[in-house]
């Protein structure tokens, strides 16, 4: 069986190295925010291209972190999309404030500026800009929208780590930048991890205190929480980002590859915003009859996948909760078509070409 992601295979294509660096953490005795937490803060911070790395629990808690240290919480709103994991949502409402969303780009599916002003409130401040399966939003003017009106730009690069926009890596734009570093992401642990990136040392320091109990010397400052990176995961990823660049570009040609080869059937491949560098954390078509399609393709033996089939505002937990924009048709219409084919590093032509060829034959080509 064929998925849509492996990280069995990232872990083989680094096994060697990923197993002595987490030996040598086994060996150290020290087990959490220790040296090898402090050398990714220091990588991560020279990869993206800012003064700032901090580590944490994971990417949901990234999010929460920042919003918090931006001191945004109760009675704030903040504006993202609901076309995203689930985890956007449930950070911004456990720092305690509201989410707003809007809808989404018909060709990007990241987050519409057109319908920023509509939503905006004095409550609002912060936009979430989250940049999906591995491309960036149109920073161009959600930034602008923000300097407009005095509200700070949080990068959600949960799905695009090391991808950039107009020459720069996308994380290093927004005020503060939050990274989920999942086994299946580009940049991904053996466990749960997470990354926050910006170029303001008071925040970060801020960052540090609030990912432990807001301690300075031990000494609680002000309401912090336990958010720490374990140095095995630390480790690990230490290793992978070594790779990172090189992954994505493998990533880059599989891709090419689909959009080569699928491009005269009827459906929707993804397109590349203008000045943008894609690094295709997912590769997410659009079709018609997708339930059809999804078990033709798995009794030939892939498992498709849906990011994400039930937009957040229309989910049990959030429905008639949630302020959303008036039109939100192009997010209730992409969830109900887009699929997600196997794309990861360590996929060969050879199998992406046994995926073309089924999704030919299904189309009768």
């Amino acid at each position: 069986m064929m998925f849509c992601a492996n990280p069995t295979a990232q872990f083989k294509s680094h096994q060697t190295e990923i197993e002595e660096a987490v030996l040598s953490v086994m060996r150290s005795n020290c087990y959490v925010l220790g040296n090898e937490v402090e050398k990714l803060e220091q990588e991560f911070a020279h990869f993206i291209g800012t003064s700032e790395a901090i580590g944490v629990a994971n990417g949901t808690d990234a999010i929460e972190l920042a919003l918090r240290a931006l001191e945004i919480g109760l009675g704030d709103e903040v504006i993202t999309v609901s076309h995203t994991a689930v985890a956007t949502i449930a950070a911004i409402e456990a720092a305690g404030a509201d989410p707003v969303v809007v809808d989404i780009e018909p060709e990007f599916y990241s987050l519409s500026p057109s319908q920023l002003e509509e939503v905006f409130t004095p409550r609002v401040k912060a936009v979430i800009a989250v940049h999906l399966y591995g491309q960036s939003v149109d920073l161009d003017e959600i930034s602008k929208f923000c300097k407009q009106n005095d509200l700070f730009l949080i990068e959600d690069v949960s799905q695009a780590h090391g991808a950039r926009y107009k020459g720069k890596r996308l994380g290093s734009i927004g005020h503060v930048n939050c990274f989920s570093c999942y086994p299946t992401k580009n940049l991904g642990a053996i466990g749960d991890a997470g990354l926050i990136t910006t170029n303001s040392a008071e925040l970060a320091m801020k960052l540090r205190m609030l990912r432990e109990y807001g301690w300075h010397n031990r000494i609680s400052e002000f309401p912090g929480r336990n958010s720490r990176l374990d140095e095995l995961q630390a480790a690990i990823l230490r290793v992978k980002l070594k790779y990172l660049d090189e992954s994505n570009e493998k990533r880059r040609q599989l891709a090419e590859y689909y959009i080569n080869h699928l491009a005269e059937l009827p459906i929707q491949l993804p397109k590349i915003r203008s000045e943008a560098e894609a690094v295709f954390h997912l590769f997410v078509i659009k079709v018609n009859n997708r339930p059809e399609m999804m078990r033709y393709m798995l009794e030939r033996g892939f498992q498709l996948g849906i990011h994400y089939a039930v937009p957040v505002h229309s989910q049990a937990a959030y429905k008639d909760r949630i302020r959303t924009a008036k039109d939100m048709h192009v997010t209730d219409d992409v969830a109900q078509k887009i699929v997600s084919l196997p794309i990861y590093p360590e996929l060969t032509t050879l199998e992406v070409d046994s995926v073309v060829n089924s999704i030919k034959a299904y189309f009768g080509k």
